[in-house]
């Protein structure tokens, strides 16, 4: 719970302590006169209130978005008056599940939460509200069923992202008709539905010359998206195949993978991505990966905190749900060498 107390400077305590040894003679000294008095009391300082809060994340350092989101957020929380405590279930849902009783059963003044699967935190939110614990969330939205039950959203525009990787897939294709595969991120996770979603959704509606083959789901890794890029590029045909749309970086490089282990050069190929990550802003420099779209994870954990930080002081009114969108910046062999948009992760 938030703590905050008085704490007396070294002239007033000299000045109670004076009071008691001087017992009863002190009603025939002097009084003090009026601006030593004031002079002291002006000297009682306030210590700055601090706050109880649970993260409740899918991923710590153990991954490389986490190495640059954990600490970020643990920076602005000690320059807020924050103690954090933090937990990574690694996307699992059911451990995600416990983490949160353990959580609301503290009962802190927030809850931070990343959904570590966007369908199943609905039990977490609506325990955090019987419970009167504001839950703010990051990097992942809700869904829109359970917005309400949340203070406000800090992260990317994962639809956006979407939107703006078939923006570049568009403008590269132009008006040829050009056939694709398209890895999605992890099954059920918010994130991998909203950029898939608005990647098909800008496709369909900008560049109807551009057909989907086949989509698949992956875990967000190179190894497993390369193995399903290569299942699909056998199921399709690689005759077949003009171009690759993948959820994110890793999926990214392990398309290009399958593409290079059947002997041709993805170069040739239309392809495009989100996250512009250590993995691929260099693809992106090379020409192997034609665009991305930069994602900050020092940008997306300092806002987690500074989120909830508005909601415990008030700064966001009761029933107000606030938004907010990190930057996102189209990545291609234009600016992926400039410095603002250098990868983080």
């Amino acid at each position: 719970m938030r703590k905050s107390r008085l704490v007396l400077a070294p002239a007033v305590m000299l000045a109670v302590s004076a009071l008691v040894l001087s017992g009863c003679a002190a009603a025939e000294e002097t009084t003090p006169d009026a601006d030593s008095t004031t002079d002291a009391t002006e000297e009682v300082v306030e210590e700055a209130e601090t706050y109880e809060v649970y993260a409740l994340l899918p991923q710590g350092s153990d991954q490389a978005y986490g190495t640059f989101y954990v600490p970020a957020m643990e920076e602005a929380a000690a320059e807020l008056g924050i103690n954090l405590t933090i937990t990574n279930s690694q996307y699992d849902g059911d451990k995600q599940a416990s983490e949160c009783e353990i959580a609301v059963a503290a009962k802190p003044d927030g809850i931070i939460l990343w959904p570590a699967v966007g369908d199943a935190v609905r039990p977490c939110l609506e325990a955090a509200k019987a419970a009167g614990i504001p839950v703010t969330v990051t990097n992942s939205d809700l869904f829109d069923a359970d917005k309400a039950l949340s203070r406000g959203y800090s992260g990317p525009d994962t639809y956006g992202q979407g939107v703006s990787s078939a923006e570049i897939m568009c403008g590269l294709v132009g008006d040829a008709d050009v056939s694709i595969i398209q890895l999605n991120g992890a099954a059920g996770n918010s994130t991998a539905i909203d950029r898939d979603n608005g990647f098909t959704d800008t496709v369909a509606a900008n560049c109807a010359n551009v057909t989907i083959l086949q989509e698949e789901s992956t875990d967000w890794t190179k190894a497993t998206a390369q193995q399903v890029a290569s299942e699909m590029i056998t199921a399709q045909g690689l005759e077949n195949i003009g171009g690759i749309y993948a959820a994110d970086d890793s999926i990214a490089a392990g398309a290009i993978a399958a593409l290079e282990s059947r002997g041709v050069v993805a170069a040739d190929y239309f392809i495009t991505s989100i996250g512009n990550t250590f993995l691929g802003n260099p693809l992106v420099i090379a020409g192997s990966l034609d665009g991305t779209v930069f994602q900050s994870s020092s940008w997306d954990g300092e806002n987690a905190t500074r989120l909830m930080y508005a909601v415990l002081t008030g700064e966001i009114a009761e029933g107000d749900r606030e938004v907010k969108f990190m930057p996102s910046v189209k990545v291609t062999a234009d600016n992926a060498a400039d410095a603002d948009v250098a990868p983080e992760w």
